[in-house]
């Protein structure tokens, strides 16, 4: 086949995935703003007490990814950030693990190397041109793998905040299924980055965009923009 006769089927082939795609997610409700943010302020004013309290404070740090996620990281702090997830507190209080942690990719040798293979402690890698997620599909694709196979049991990948608010939600979903595939046996976390997506109902249909590509879970933000 002819390079412009392929291109031209590539584009087709687009265009029909797109519409599907738009088709799919056209019934994805409306947030009614007023009643997520009174029931968002609703939670900030709960109180928990006494031992509740306690058995709360201990399940959220066993949910926690304990995180370094800077330019100066070294071996030495990933080692320390190992060691405080392994114990976060004084043995005592019968604190437990944190969930895992998380790293640049080229630190999860270092993690691995410190928490062994049959660690309670997962390590998480960053990933798809973390924060940003403005890199070639390939380059993130690679990036996935590389983290695998020097250890990783979570990939968190960022969504392409720029092809979402373009409207191309079909290029978001067929990366995140890439990624998803490229992981292989680790768990794929996809981060919405919430704050650039500036409504609500944005962030319902990213939401949803992320669970029917294969997220294994779904995350707000980088941490790295504002809110």
């Amino acid at each position: 086949m002819k390079a412009s006769a392929l291109s031209e089927k590539k584009r087709s082939v687009a265009l029909i995935r797109n519409s599907q795609f738009a088709t799919r997610n056209s019934s994805v409700p409306t947030v009614d703003q007023v009643m997520v943010e009174e029931r968002a302020a609703a939670f900030g004013k709960r109180s928990i007490k006494t031992s509740a309290k306690l058995a709360g404070l201990k399940m959220t740090v066993s949910m926690c990814d304990l995180t370094t996620l800077e330019g100066k990281d070294t071996p030495g702090k990933v080692a320390y950030l190992c060691r405080k997830a392994l114990q976060p507190a004084d043995p005592k209080y019968a604190v437990p693990s944190c969930a895992a942690v998380c790293v640049y990719p080229n630190m999860v040798r270092y993690a691995r190397k410190f928490l062994g293979d049959n660690s309670l402690v997962n390590i998480a890698a960053v990933a798809t041109g973390f924060p940003s997620g403005q890199f070639p599909l390939p380059t993130k694709l690679g990036e996935v793998r590389r983290a695998v196979a020097d250890g990783a049991d979570e990939i968190d990948m960022v969504i392409d905040r720029c092809a979402f608010l373009a409207g191309d939600h079909a290029k978001v979903f067929d990366e995140i299924a890439a990624t998803k595939e490229a992981c292989g046996p680790a768990h794929l976390k996809v981060i919405l980055e919430t704050g650039e997506l500036v409504t609500y109902d944005n962030v319902r249909l990213a939401s949803e965009i992320a669970m029917q590509a294969g997220a294994d879970f779904i995350k707000t933000s980088t941490g790295k923009v504002s809110p």
